[in-house]
């Protein structure tokens, strides 16, 4: 999810530089489907299944469903067909749709290997942030300066909340907990905390989940608090629109944090594994804590630190992101 936000920008530099008459058509995994939607230059959204279709190879019904997607990529004579994320399952769909192809170098991609399959390579600093990374990718691509200004999403706020047809008078925080990797897993002691932080300003907490395993952290988390509500699993746009509506959103390093920012919600990301210059939530008020430990950020999905840390946490580089310090934070964007 975090991957397709970032794109945002760049699609909204294109619109600039082409005086709008420029749109995009965008393949993209299933469940995300919705979210490319809400940009004002994309087209048609094309759903592929890659994570799916990989536990089915040789499935009659992957096989029906991927001649289907073959057939809607060759139906158009594009300009570009443009690779976004440079890995080898991104570029060999490239080979679908009629049209250059186009993407990074071999130097510049995640996966060096994706580069064999474009006929147009792009040279872009691995070492920036994601968001520029497209923005750069594109304005070479298309041929176009690359624009000075600060990112525009073109997403707003009012767009889900109007969508539900009213707006919530409600005054509470998200806490987005949930993520992939358990290194990026803020402890689940500090969101209690946290939470009765927030409960003594007067706040309600909105906490979701979307697998067994965070639904038991969202419980274990309401249970120590009268103020905290557990959500069912909501689909993304209905997300958006709980996000939009909330006072400020607390985040770990994942999707719905990039989300929130770039809805220009109140948003306090918390990053210990991972690098926030690198894939740091951006929004006009977003506010990144890092942890301050030896070996943080160390980019990895297994916490391998084998020293004594102050307090109990883990991983153990989180002891420098307290919730105190998370809450000041969080009055600093109220």
């Amino acid at each position: 999810m975090g991957d397709i936000i970032h794109t945002f920008p760049a699609l909204t530099d294109a619109g600039c530089a082409f005086s709008q008459m420029v749109t995009f058509d965008w393949v993209v995994e299933e469940a995300f489907a919705d979210i490319p939607r809400w940009h004002p230059l994309v087209q048609k959204v094309i759903p592929v299944a890659l994570r799916r279709w990989r536990k089915g190879v040789f499935s009659h019904q992957t096989w029906i469903e991927w001649r289907r997607l073959h057939k809607q990529l060759h139906e158009q004579d594009y300009d570009l067909v443009l690779d976004a994320q440079g890995l080898v399952k991104s570029a060999f769909l490239t080979f679908s749709a009629k049209g250059v192809r186009a993407g990074l170098d071999w130097g510049s991609a995640r996966e060096a290997l994706a580069s064999l399959a474009y006929q147009r390579k792009c040279t872009v600093n691995f070492y920036q942030h994601a968001v520029i990374r497209m923005r750069s990718l594109f304005a070479q691509a298309l041929g176009y300066p690359l624009p000075e200004c600060a990112p525009d999403f073109s997403l707003t706020r009012q767009q889900f909340t109007l969508a539900a047809g009213k707006q919530s008078t409600e005054n509470y925080l998200v806490f987005l907990h949930g993520t992939t990797w358990a290194t990026k897993q803020w402890p689940e002691a500090y969101w209690i905390q946290l939470a009765e932080l927030a409960a003594r300003a007067g706040y309600r907490v909105k906490i979701s989940a979307s697998h067994p395993d965070e639904m038991e952290r969202a419980l274990g988390i309401a249970q120590q608090s009268t103020t905290v509500d557990v959500m069912p699993n909501l689909g993304i746009a209905e997300m958006a629109h709980l996000l939009a509506n909330a006072s400020v959103a607390v985040s770990v390093d994942t999707g719905l944090g990039h989300l929130a920012a770039a809805l220009n919600v109140p948003t306090v990301s918390i990053y210990g594994s991972t690098n926030p210059a690198f894939t740091g939530a951006l929004g006009q008020k977003s506010i990144h804590l890092a942890a301050d430990f030896p070996c943080a950020p160390c980019l990895s999905r297994i916490c391998t630190y084998q020293g004594s840390a102050t307090g109990a946490a883990s991983p153990a580089c989180y002891t420098t992101v307290k919730p105190a310090h998370v809450w000041a934070a969080v009055l600093s964007v109220i």
